[in-house]
């Protein structure tokens, strides 16, 4: 059995917030579990080519936005998937931090950071 509290978690800066990442390739269960805090006012274009992602918010809001212009609400209860490697930007409302929990397939090694200065896609 694996039990870890945030302390013990692996906290990284992705780039524009924090993530905790509870579970690591490490860990041998087959996929990622992270705390991510997204920074007010941001905007993260994203791309993960070599995993799947699932978010929850769990506070805050902001929005998902696609690379063909479709827009998503999230906040607070909703959960989206990036099931195809969707290139996105995500983007926290400016009054709070946007808190998701995050789960990859397959796992993260763990020191995976973002470089969000290009015009491309940031990607890991």
């Amino acid at each position: 059995m694996i039990v870890r509290d945030q302390s013990q978690a692996k906290t990284v800066d992705w780039g524009n917030g924090l993530s905790r990442r509870y579970l690591l390739e490490a860990d041998k269960m087959g996929f990622t579990v992270c705390h991510t805090t997204v920074r007010p006012g941001t905007k993260s274009r994203l791309q993960y080519r070599r995993h799947l992602e699932a978010c929850l918010c769990i506070r805050g809001t902001g929005r998902v936005v696609t690379a063909d212009g479709q827009e998503f609400e999230i906040t607070p209860g909703v959960m989206y998937a990036l099931d195809a490697h969707d290139a996105h930007f995500l983007i926290a409302d400016p009054d709070s931090e946007l808190e998701l929990i995050s789960v990859f397939n397959p796992p993260l090694i763990g020191d995976e950071v973002h470089s969000l200065d290009s015009d491309e896609h940031s990607q890991y």
